[in-house]
């Protein structure tokens, strides 16, 4: 294991970011987080009491450097305004998360930061079909996609420019315990265990899910090795048929119940195959996935029976 490093940590109430900071506290890392004033910490309860916490906001970025009290040595940034539908096309893209977010690249590097690293997303290909790899040109079709897109290009610049070392890990599909509720797995699950309809397209996309353990190892990695350094994938490289998925959850639940396959329609845009390869990635730091689909989904099930208990 490296030595213990000073990490600067937006998102830490999130889904990936509740995660990471348990994981980089067990690596015997130091974790500043930044949380919002209000915001809902139960992902993190049970290690409230190991963060150095920094309330505030990371729009106002000036009143967030005079909290941090001494320099960082990493920053993990993933904090997103509006990762679900409704909001992937909203001109807050760009001015509740680049402009912000630039603006807390700059009070890192105030700090003595040696080390960027974010999370981008698969959307910053766009409308891609098949297997997808860093060599392809990307093409956002949303704001979102738009959006990561331009900050990791932006912050890439910067960091080459102030000796920063800079990881961008472009993330396929997630999924696992404390996922956000709206999110499709989460979503499902919650619905089978309370026997309601779930309306389902045909199902018939091949799809490329990544168990939260293995995102968060490859964070962890990304910090602790100096050879992460650019953009790269992060996927199972293990697709899956989307009815397949589904089964394998109602299986796990429940055999008996029934699912809504069928019930919606495919949207205009509907990728079929979305397939990332995380090859770059696993050269440069040994990372490679371990948590097959059915263990997964198993943990994710058992973790939704305990929260509706």
């Amino acid at each position: 294991m490296s030595s213990s490093q000073r990490c600067f940590l937006t998102g830490a109430t999130g889904f990936i970011g509740s995660h990471l900071t348990r994981s980089l506290l067990n690596h015997g890392h130091r974790v500043v987080a930044l949380i919002r004033p209000g915001a809902n910490t139960k992902r993190i309860a049970d290690c409230l009491h190991r963060l150095d916490i920094v309330e505030g906001r990371i729009e106002e970025p000036a009143s967030i450097l005079a909290k941090i009290n001494g320099p960082v040595d990493a920053t993990f940034h993933l904090a997103w305004q509006g990762v679900t539908a409704e909001f992937r096309n909203d001109f807050g893209q760009v001015t509740g998360n680049v402009t912000s977010s630039l603006g807390l690249w700059r009070i890192m590097q105030e700090t003595g930061c040696k080390t960027w690293i974010s999370v981008g997303s698969q959307a910053e290909y766009g409308l891609h079909s098949g297997v997808i790899d860093e060599t392809m040109k990307p093409n956002p079709v949303t704001a979102y996609g738009s959006s990561k897109l331009a900050l990791s290009l932006l912050t890439e610049h910067l960091c080459a420019m102030a000796g920063m070392r800079f990881a961008w890990l472009r993330l396929f599909s997630t999924y696992g315990p404390a996922d956000d509720p709206h999110h499709m797995v989460s979503s499902l699950v919650k619905a089978l265990l309370h026997g309601e309809n779930f309306p389902l397209t045909a199902c018939e996309q091949i799809w490329d899910f990544l168990y939260i353990e293995d995102v968060i190892e490859a964070l962890v990695l990304a910090l602790e090795n100096d050879a992460v350094h650019g953009i790269y994938n992060l996927a199972s490289g293990s697709p899956i048929c989307l009815r397949n998925f589904v089964e394998i959850i109602r299986d796990t639940i429940n055999p008996n119940l029934s699912l809504s396959i069928g019930q919606l329609e495919y949207r205009p845009d509907q990728v079929m195959h979305l397939e990332g390869n995380s090859s770059k990635l696993q050269a440069a730091s040994g990372w490679t996935p371990h948590v097959k689909i059915r263990e997964g989904i198993e943990r994710t099930v058992a973790w939704h029976r305990k929260e509706s208990v």
